[in-house]
Order: C-alpha cells, then sequence, then structure tokens
C-alpha cells in the first residue's frame, strides 16, 4: 500500500506553507538515457561499468544519483518499460492517479529532505463527508469526527507501548530486549489481547486484515506499532500518512532525481542472473546480454530476488526474506469511476467481510468522482464490474460505477506483491543482516528500511545506505 493509512481527525492545515516551499515546482522532461564517459581513473578498466544497480524505483534511482555524484560510472537495468517499480503515475478520468504509491508525509525526514530539493509543491486530500464502518448491526453511517475518532481512541490502545519498546523509531532494534517477545505477536494476537467488545473490534479488524495482506493472524504486531512510533505515536500523526500527494505525481520526484544524475537507464532489461567473481560481478540479462562492474546495487522488492539466480547464493538473511515473502502477496490496487452522488465518502469493511475492505475519495472528474480502494482478495476480478460494485456496497457505499482501472501487484512478475508487511518474528531474525552487503553486492528496498518500510521514505532510505556501501563507505 505503501502510503496509506487510516483517515482520521487532521491537525491544523500546513496547505499555505507548504504551497510557498513548492511554489517553484521544477518541471521535469521526459526520461532521456545518458551515458557518462569513463573517469580518468577507470578509463580502461576490466568493468564496463564502476556500478550496475538492478531496479528503477525510488531504491535504485536513489542508489544511483548518489553514486553518480560520486563520479561513478553508473547503469541501471529496469525489467519494465518505465521508471518507478512499485510507484506508478498514471491517468484516469482525465486526473493523475498513482497506481502504486500514492501519499506522501513531508515530515518524514529522507522523503521531506527530497521535496525540498526539487521544490515540489504538494497537495492535500479534500475533507471525507460521510463515514461508513461496520458494526455487529452491520454498515453504520458516522460522521467522520464521530467515526475516526472512535477508530482512533481503539488504536491509541493498540498501540500503547511504543514509546518505550520503539523508543528510536529509525534504530527499530535499539530495544531488543522487549521487541523479542512482541514480535512473536500476530495482529489478532494483539487485538485478543485487548479485550475489545464487538463494536470496538469491527472498528479497527478490517484495517489491520488488509494491511497484513488478508487477515490479521498474517502480519506481525510489531509492523503495525513500528509505523505508528514513526508517525510520532500518535493518532492524529499516522493519520497525516495518508493527507498529502505530489502534485505533479510520484514520477515527477522520480524524474528529477534522473535528470540531476543522468545514469545510463535501460528499460525493458530484466535481469537473470548475478554472479559475483570476487574481483567483477557479472549481470546477464533474460535476454542475454552481459554487462560488468565492480559492484553491483540489487534495488528488487524482496519478494522478487527468487526471480534472479545469484552466485554466491544470497545471505541467509534475504534467502528467508524472499522465501518467507515481505510484501503482501494478494495485494490489488483499484481506481473507481463512478457518476456523481455518493459524494466524498469513505468506506470501511470488517475482516472476512468484502473483497474491497477500503474505499477512499479521491477527485471530482467531470462524469462524477474517482475513487481509490484495496483488496487482498485473491477470489476478486477487479475487471469484474459488476463484482466491484457489489463489493462496495457491502461496505454500505451505493456508487454508480463507470468503470475501473486497477493493478493486481502480486500477480506483477516484477513485483510479487505490494506493500510491505512484515510476518511475526521477522524484524528480530532478519534484521539488520538484511541490510548488509555481500561481497560485491548491496541491497536497497523500501521492504527493508530501518524506518519507513513499505513507504517512499523507506526505499529512500535504503538507496542511500546502499550507495554508501556500493562507494566503500560503510
Amino acid at each position: 500500500m505503501h502510503s496509506t493509512g487510516p483517515i482520521g481527525g487532521r491537525r491544523p492545515t500546513r496547505r499555505t506553507l507548504l504551497k510557498a516551499a513548492g511554489a517553484a515546482a521544477v518541471a521535469v522532461p521526459a526520461l532521456t538515457p545518458f551515458a557518462p564517459a569513463a573517469s580518468a581513473a577507470t578509463r580502461g578498466a576490466a568493468a564496463d561499468w564502476d556500478v550496475i544497480v538492478i531496479g528503477a524505483g525510488f531504491a535504485g534511482i536513489t542508489a544511483a544519483r548518489e553514486l553518480r555524484a560520486r563520479g561513478k560510472r553508473v547503469l541501471v537495468l529496469e525489467a519494465r518499460d518505465r521508471i518507478g517499480g512499485r510507484t506508478w503515475t498514471d491517468t484516469y478520468g482525465s486526473q493523475l492517479i498513482e497506481r502504486g504509491g500514492t501519499w506522501v508525509e513531508p515530515t518524514q525526514p529522507y522523503l521531506g529532505a527530497e521535496l525540498t530539493r526539487y521544490k515540489l509543491a504538494l497537495e492535500e486530500d479534500e475533507p471525507i463527508s460521510t463515514t461508513w464502518l461496520p458494526t455487529p448491526a452491520g454498515p453504520r453511517q458516522f460522521t467522520p469526527e464521530d467515526g475516526f475518532g472512535r477508530m482512533g481512541a481503539v488504536f491509541e490502545r493498540m498501540f500503547d507501548g511504543t514509546r518505550t519498546y520503539f523508543e528510536k523509531p529509525f534504530q527499530p532494534l535499539y530495544r531488543a530486549d522487549l521487541l523479542q517477545r512482541l514480535d512473536k505477536l500476530t495482529l489478532r494476537d494483539r487485538l485478543t489481547q485487548l479485550a475489545l467488545t464487538p463494536e470496538e473490534e469491527l472498528l479497527v479488524n478490517g484495517q489491520t486484515a488488509v494491511y497484513a495482506g488478508g487477515s490479521s493472524t498474517a502480519g506481525a504486531f510489531t509492523m503495525f506499532a513500528h509505523w505508528w512510533a514513526l508517525a510520532g505515536h500518535t493518532n492524529a500523526g499516522w493519520n497525516d500518512t495518508m493527507r498529502w500527494r505530489i502534485a505533479k505525481g510520484t514520477k515527477a520526484l522520480l524524474q528529477a532525481m534522473v535528470n540531476e544524475a543522468k545514469p545510463t537507464i535501460k528499460l525493458s532489461s530484466p535481469v537473470a542472473s548475478v554472479n559475483d567473481t570476487g574481483s567483477l560481478v557479472y549481470v546477464t540479462t533474460t535476454s542475454g546480454t552481459r554487462y560488468s562492474a565492480t559492484a553491483v546495487v540489487v534495488a528488487m522488492p524482496v519478494n522478487a530476488l527468487s526471480t534472479v539466480k545469484f552466485s554466491p547464493s544470497l545471505p541467509a538473511a534475504l534467502t528467508t526474506a524472499t522465501s518467507q515473502g515481505i510484501a503482501v502477496a494478494n495485494a490489488v490496487k483499484l481506481w473507481i469511476h463512478a457518476r456523481k452522488g455518493a459524494g466524498r465518502v469513505y468506506g470501511q469493511g470488517a475482516e472476512g467481510g468484502s473483497q474491497i475492505p477500503m474505499l477512499l475519495p479521491f477527485k471530482e472528474t467531470s462524469e462524477g468522482m474517482l475513487y481509490v480502494a484495496f483488496s487482498t482478495d485473491p477470489k476478486l476480478d477487479p475487471t469484474n464490474t459488476a463484482q466491484v460494485k457489489k463489493a462496495v456496497q457491502q461496505l454500505g457505499v451505493n456508487l454508480d460505477v463507470i468503470g475501473v482501472k486497477a493493478h493486481d501487484w502480486g500477480r506483477d512478475p516484477y513485483a510479487h506483491g505490494g506493500w510491505a508487511f512484515r510476518k511475526p518474528k521477522q524484524l528480530t531474525t532478519l534484521y539488520p543482516e538484511v541490510t548488509y552487503t555481500s561481497g560485491r553486492l548491496s541491497f536497497a528496498s523500501g521492504d527493508i528500511a530501518n524506518g519507513w518500510s513499505g513507504y517512499i521514505d523507506g526505499a529512500i532510505e535504503s538507496g542511500l545506505r546502499a550507495a554508501r556501501q556500493a562507494a566503500g563507505e560503510e
């Protein structure tokens, strides 16, 4: 889901401040691959490149930019015919939409620095007018203040204590002594501990289920608690993670990075194998083209690492991570275009209820309204408008659906999953080893960030780290 979270009561607006900061938003021209000349130090070297970066999402593009700033000859190999990875700016209903990550939060440190660096303007989502939440008697309409206030009160109980066990959220194992016990818990375990009333349980279990991949028993309690801590340990801070968007789309930030660094980028170049000989690394694409470099940054989703043959094999922690999966395997993001009538309505279902457990309003179009929705049900056919409409009706929301544009990230051959959500014990058994180098390879992905794992901020964080590693600085 990348930048998704519950909507709720908002703090005083920062619209004026952010608009002023982003008033000089940069224009971003089309991608033009650029091959830099070899430096004097590397001219004549056996390697084709100083560093090869596999993957042109935020992690890979960040690493490429940082390495180019260090004077490195950088080749980026991207499997898709576009940059962006699991972020994807597109259009629908004459509006910019994000088929991957959508929201950004300027207080997230790595992302915030990039927004300032490139002077990118933000847009704030318009307020929700109506909220439908599940109750024991079925879907019920609430005012946003009442509904989200009730939901926030449950979350505050659920995550009470994060100031202690996630005292330093960007050092997630700082209190490993406390986390060893907590990391064993599923979200279901934590909900059971709280002994919630049926009304309270239904307010939140739809969210815990969809974040975890369809069932609250699948996701680690510490994953959601970590996000909560990163958001300032408050419901207001958590709500702000789903408030702002880059006015010109996430692609604008990626293009700005590319335009500054000018690495060589080869699109439609999926990688088949990576062979680290100890002195050089050979990267071979599925078409049979082979490139060599003195170092490689593997900036792929963790779930997709199993599609590449690594020699030597991946380190044990990453082998386990790609085998178990970190990103949600059955992740579908939908953009639903409906005729006017329903308005800016939010709908949320109960765990095990609707095939579309979360629906949010986006923007008006000339014909009606765009809504963004999420599903983790493998039985949902997002191309079946009638099925989509029925799933939304189960939330209590009646939309006159014009059409649907969706992407199944779980079946995406280069992602094998959507938003990151760790499973129980993954934090305490895989970290920090998943962030280490292996021979001449370093690894970057929002899936394995120390901070905002599953968000653009985490991808940028991991790209910065991998670049330092590939440059021999750590």
